[in-house]
């Protein structure tokens, strides 16, 4: 009798040291290690101004409630308003559908859309946010004591990391490919793939449109 693949990890968890998390992709091949979060499974939760919800895809280390160090989310943005603070909060923030968005801050106003290159900030600055034709998409990138980056790929890709360090791959509208070493995973539409690593290495990916995300700590 075929054995069944091992499930998949709740969202947000992350495997014992050492152990692997396999995960499915067409024509049978298995990844390990890596976590696949599908955002219609997330429960979007209302912002208490009314201006929109945030489904929240990943906080780590898992079990850290509010001290995550890493979070990663997407948000519906209805209204115009202010952003929450975070100090000692990095943040990136990328529109995935919608017109865009003009945010600002430090009497600066910065504009954005989906051809737009993720905007890095400080968490604890004070920013308006002013959607430039109606409702938005964003996906929201947040780092506390580490450094991070985040950006749009557009075809194949090689992206070099440095151990340790959290990667993570968001395929936005279509599918998305991410190979490291000899595994490679499958990444549905509208789905966050992540995974911790302590070794340095490069990851290819190819997509037609997804975000690319790492942490260093």
């Amino acid at each position: 009798m075929k054995a069944s693949p091992p499930r998949s990890p709740l969202r947000g968890s992350l495997p014992p040291e050492g152990a692997a998390v396999a995960l499915g992709r067409p024509g049978g091949d298995w990844a390990s290690g890596w976590n696949l979060v599908p955002l219609a499974q997330v429960p979007a939760t209302p912002w208490r101004n009314g201006g929109g919800s945030t489904r929240e895809l990943l906080a780590w280390p898992p079990s850290s409630g509010s001290d995550w160090r890493v979070r990663l989310s997407v948000a519906e943005v209805a209204q115009d308003g202010p952003f929450s603070s975070f100090p000692g909060v990095q943040r990136w923030f990328a529109v995935l559908d919608g017109a865009g968005v003009q945010l600002s801050l430090d009497g600066a106003v910065h504009g954005l859309d989906r051809a737009s290159a993720p905007f890095e900030f400080d968490g604890g600055a004070a920013v308006d946010c002013a959607l430039t034709g109606g409702p938005t998409q964003d996906f929201n990138l947040m780092v506390r004591g580490g450094r991070g980056s985040m950006r749009r790929l557009h075809g194949r890709h090689t992206a070099s990391f440095s151990a340790p360090v959290l990667i993570a791959v968001y395929a936005h509208g279509t599918s998305t490919e991410a190979t490291f070493g000899n595994e490679a995973v499958q990444i549905p539409a509208q789905t966050l793939a992540w995974r911790t690593l302590q070794q340095s290495g490069s990851l290819e990916v190819t997509a037609q449109h997804a975000l690319w995300m790492e942490v260093f700590w």
